[in-house]
């Protein structure tokens, strides 16, 4: 890494911290329930009309049966939308009614807080789907995940146990976190974007006059509209030239604000945060990478103060940091040493006053390697899609550092709630570890470990491998699956794992090279990110009312500290043993040998 690399990575960490300490007080504050009295009482009506009982803590079960039914009821509003939009209203450019199979990939992308797209956002989506449809899910997917993170750290803090399993009321934390966290925070970030460039608008789609001509291949129409083709098959074109083009408009800062905070990641434009109108400047870009990690590292500030010793939130959030850091001095020299076969045929690769340097395919010119590899780390480690460069053009050493980020399981910081729950699941199987290897009964935060707790955190940590590995094995298998494949070869299965790996961690990035817009596609993916969403969130919330149903054991000569160094290099450890080694074989027959053929 060069200098500049190491600054920029260095300021983001800086920010990071100075921004995450103050707001890991307020999100424990949430979730406590201390809050200032006038909301306490802009609440209260809410509750009356939803006919919630506002002090009535769940039982675990209630309170994932509550969570499964509005998330449900969220996805078959977003599919209503798709469906209809055509017939309702804010759509300018006359978008039509989006497919069944697409409007079903995407309406559970967006509920399980994935954000894949398999389409163009500025052809395929009218502003009111875009509104009422994505963006709320980025409020209430976002949500859900903080609730089930809430929900395990009470479980933890819970002293006296009462045997009954209670982890709190999930209306009650949707809405707070909704009302008191995420949207605030939004609006900030949207009027910082809009300062930016980011646009903010209801108009029509603008067509402006172009300073060149450009040539393009025109298909050729019979009578009835329909393409011709020659005896071979082939559609047949001829030659175009035009001198305007379309520039698409909308309501983007507002979408772009909460698509970071949330780490959502679907993005207005089919270009992402690559689009001038989402992502115009280079203090645009740093926002939203702060955006995408602010709320996860916050939370480990929360977990530390809500279950009584700031030192575990610490060392969680310690043993993130430095996973992310080892990721990013992986992928950063990745990308700035270029592709090894051009310098033999005469390609200058080398950095200079004159150009960039490095692999810039793919790359934005304006934001450069060092911060599109950052980028890529971040959204990657985050339970993040948005990119601000093609993953699908990075070395095959710098393509994998993302894919390995998401199959840890997205816990380097991780999604809003998701990353610290996630990193609880394995702190649970550390202690269980460390308990094997000293000959004690494993304890956590004055919990003990025992058989449920360790079945439970089992299936949490092997659906996600379960998932992926599965659904790329049925899409390789199959001729619908390789029919998407535009590269044959290694880089073809890495382009598929990648897409099964993100759908199953809930990240909605993608190799884009992959024609993933297909039936096969909308319906694999789709299921693949359902399951990963509530096949986890499911046994952590078991977890968690099995852990507040348990009395707080006092502390030890012989417990085993779990907020040093010690306690964070067996976590790291833990992370990478466990939750990679499920993918060893499918990175060798992916990424590796591509890198490997590259120096044959």
């Amino acid at each position: 890494m060069n200098a500049s690399a190491w600054t920029l990575l260095g300021l983001f960490l800086a920010a990071l911290l100075l921004l995450a300490w103050p707001l890991g007080r307020w999100l424990a504050a949430l979730c406590e329930g201390r809050l200032p009295r006038w909301m306490q009482r802009a609440e209260r009506p809410l509750y009356r009309l939803a006919g919630v009982e506002e002090e009535r803590s769940m039982h675990w079960r209630s309170y994932a049966l509550a969570l499964l039914a509005f998330n449900a009821i969220g996805a078959l509003v977003v599919y209503g939308l798709q469906r209809l939009q055509h017939l309702l209203p804010l759509n300018p450019a006359g978008m039509a009614a989006v497919s069944p199979d697409s409007a079903f990939n995407t309406a559970v992308s967006f509920v399980a807080n994935t954000n894949w797209q398999g389409y163009a956002g500025e052809t395929t989506m009218s502003y009111l789907t875009q509104m009422l449809g994505l963006s709320v899910q980025n409020f209430l997917s976002a949500a859900t995940g903080i609730a089930v993170a809430f929900a395990l750290a009470r479980g933890f803090a819970s002293r006296h146990g009462d045997g009954r399993g209670l982890v709190g009321n999930f209306w009650v934390d949707v809405t707070r976190i909704t009302a008191w966290l995420l949207v605030p925070l939004s609006f900030v970030i949207a009027l910082l974007l809009v300062g930016q460039g980011v646009i903010q608008n209801f108009d029509t789609y603008k067509t402006v006059n172009t300073i060149e001509a450009t040539a393009y291949q025109n298909p050729k129409l019979d009578a009835q509209g329909q393409p011709l083709k020659d005896a071979a098959g082939n559609a047949l074109t001829e030659d175009a030239r035009t001198t305007t083009q379309t520039l698409a408009m909308g309501p983007v800062a507002s979408q772009e604000a909460i698509k970071m905070l949330g780490t959502n990641g679907g993005g207005f434009f089919n270009a992402n945060s690559a689009h001038p109108y989402e992502n115009p400047t280079a203090l645009a870009n740093f926002v939203q990478m702060l955006a995408i990690f602010l709320i996860p590292a916050a939370l480990c500030f929360a977990f530390g103060r809500v279950v009584g010793d700031r030192r575990q939130g610490i060392a969680i959030l310690a043993a993130m940091t430095v996973m992310f850091v080892l990721a990013v001095v992986a992928v950063t020299p990745a990308e700035q040493a270029g592709n090894p076969l051009l310098p033999p045929l005469g390609v200058d690769q080398a950095a200079s006053a004159m150009q960039a340097g490095g692999n810039m395919e793919g790359k934005e010119t304006r934001f450069g390697i060092g911060a599109s590899a950052l980028f890529a780390a971040v959204t990657t480690a985050a339970s993040c899609g948005a990119v601000n460069a093609m993953h699908d053009s990075f070395t095959p050493l710098g393509g994998m550092v993302p894919l390995v980020l998401m199959q840890l399981g997205e816990v380097v910081f991780g999604g809003v709630g998701t990353g610290l729950y996630g990193m609880l699941v394995f702190a649970v199987l550390a202690v269980f570890i460390a308990g094997l290897m000293i000959g004690r009964t494993p304890e956590y935060l004055g919990k003990k470990i025992e058989i449920r707790e360790m079945k439970l955190t089992s299936i949490a940590i092997l659906v996600t491998p379960i998932v992926v590995l599965a659904g790329t094995a049925l899409a390789v298998a199959t001729g619908a699956g390789r029919a998407g494949i535009a590269n044959p070869g290694a880089h073809g299965f890495s382009e598929i794992l990648y897409a099964l790996t993100s759908a199953g961690n809930n990240n909605g990035s993608a190799f884009a090279g992959l024609s993933a817009n297909t039936p096969f596609y909308n319906a694999l993916l789709g299921v693949a990110m359902w399951i990963g969403r509530f096949g986890v969130i499911v046994p952590v919330l078991a977890i968690a009312g099995s852990l507040a149903a348990k009395k707080r054991l006092p502390v030890t000569p012989g417990t085993l500290p779990t907020h040093g160094p010690l306690f964070v290099v067996l976590l790291i450890g833990t992370v990478l043993l466990v939750g990679l080694l499920n993918y060893v074989p499918a990175l060798a027959l992916g990424p590796v040998v591509e890198h490997l053929m590259l120096w044959k």
